[in-house]
């Protein structure tokens, strides 16, 4: 009984020390479609982003595709910050989740494609993933971040049908994947359930509040919808939602 009581101690003090660093956390102001809070773009570099953006917007249904830079993460991961950076800028239009972020966090040496839940079919999880390592993370070892925020930029557009721009070719890289020795594609996947598990923090407190009859659907992703309040500029977000569908990487 002694030992059920600290244990049921143990997981409320954790509970609540998640909440209260959920509630803690800071959002940039949504300034427009290039967010530089860290200061590591040229300016040549944001006003070429805020063009391809703009347009792209204009094209494909009013989605939106924002680009951010963070000085810190507040102590939470990146994968925790986006969603709930998405959710609070409300990025995509209200119904069709259209919305995306890239989001890099040059101190920390994180990176991270957030996707709405409307673009989850088309810029999946491994796209995601494939678009970091290939066409960002090369370029952020080198100190590019102008280099690799566009590129990686132009990728997402590109996988998401925005033919002005080249998207990298998933089917090859498949297959060299495929290729791969077995313990390491084994490797791999205790470490995707590990980081799903671990990455995306909403799991603890969905089991402990009792949140998984509606939460949980979905390919578990949590059901959190934009307010789009933080507007500024003449460019704001249309109340999508997100989940936690996209991908991260580090270096």
């Amino acid at each position: 009984m002694r030992a059920l009581c600290v244990l049921t101690g143990l997981v409320t003090l954790g509970w609540l020390g998640l909440t209260q660093a959920h509630a803690a956390l800071s959002y940039p102001p949504l300034t427009g479609r290039v967010v530089d809070g860290a200061g590591v773009l040229s300016d040549a570099t944001k006003q070429e982003l805020d063009g391809i953006l703009a347009k792209d917007e204009q094209k494909f249904d009013s989605r939106q595709i924002v680009v951010v830079t963070l000085t810190s993460l507040e102590g939470t991961t990146i994968e925790d910050f986006g969603y709930q950076l998405g959710r609070a800028w409300g990025i995509g239009q209200k119904g069709k989740d259209n919305g995306a972020l890239i989001i890099v966090a040059p101190n920390e040496h994180k990176v991270r494609i957030e996707v709405g839940y409307g673009l989850e079919g088309d810029l999946t999880d491994a796209k995601s993933r494939i678009i970091i390592d290939r066409a960002m993370l090369p370029e952020f070892r080198n100190g590019d971040y102008d280099k690799g925020v566009l590129a990686g930029t132009k990728a997402v557009l590109a996988t998401l049908g925005n033919t002005d721009f080249s998207a990298p070719d998933y089917d090859k890289i498949q297959s060299e994947q495929d290729h791969s020795p077995p313990g390491f594609i084994t490797a791999l996947i205790i470490f995707a359930i590990i980081f799903f598990f671990a990455g995306r923090s909403f799991f603890w407190p969905m089991l402990f509040m009792g949140g998984w009859g509606g939460g949980w659907g979905g390919g578990g992703r949590s059901n959190w919808g934009g307010g789009g309040s933080f507007g500024g500029g003449g460019f704001s977000g249309g109340g999508g939602s997100f989940g936690g569908g996209g991908a991260s990487g580090s270096w």
